[in-house]
């Protein structure tokens, strides 16, 4: 059984031009955030308090890591947690790195996703 870690920081959800460089205000000492460029945008998930009022942004969201490292030959974990999710009508940002996957919640849904989860999965805090 798969275990699944609800991360602390409350962070948020920003776009920008795909031309921007990546901006100086996210403070690369906090604990998560991920950079993405691609050929229509620059994607940013960064701590809530570092974006500026003016950046284009939603927020505030929890990640919820699957924890342990996953072996790329795994299938379905992204669609399981998705679909179980769906289920329960709350909407996620998934994220995936090399090693596992971060799925985004906004703070209002994380009661219900973790009654939703624990059902399939077990759910550290």
């Amino acid at each position: 059984m798969l275990t699944l870690s609800v991360l602390p920081d409350v962070l948020g959800i920003c776009r920008l031009w795909p031309r921007e460089p990546i901006p100086s205000w996210i403070d690369l000492s906090r604990g998560f955030f991920t950079v993405s460029r691609t050929m229509d945008e620059l994607s940013l998930v960064v701590h809530e308090s570092d974006i500026p009022p003016d950046a284009t942004h939603e927020w505030p969201f929890h990640a919820i890591k699957v924890e342990w490292p996953l072996d790329f030959s795994l299938t379905g974990i992204l669609s399981k947690l998705s679909s179980i999710l769906a289920n329960a009508n709350i909407s996620i940002f998934a994220i995936s790195t090399y090693d596992t996957d971060y799925i985004l919640i906004r703070v209002s849904d994380l009661e219900s996703a973790k009654r939703a989860l624990s059902e399939y999965y077990i759910i550290n805090e």
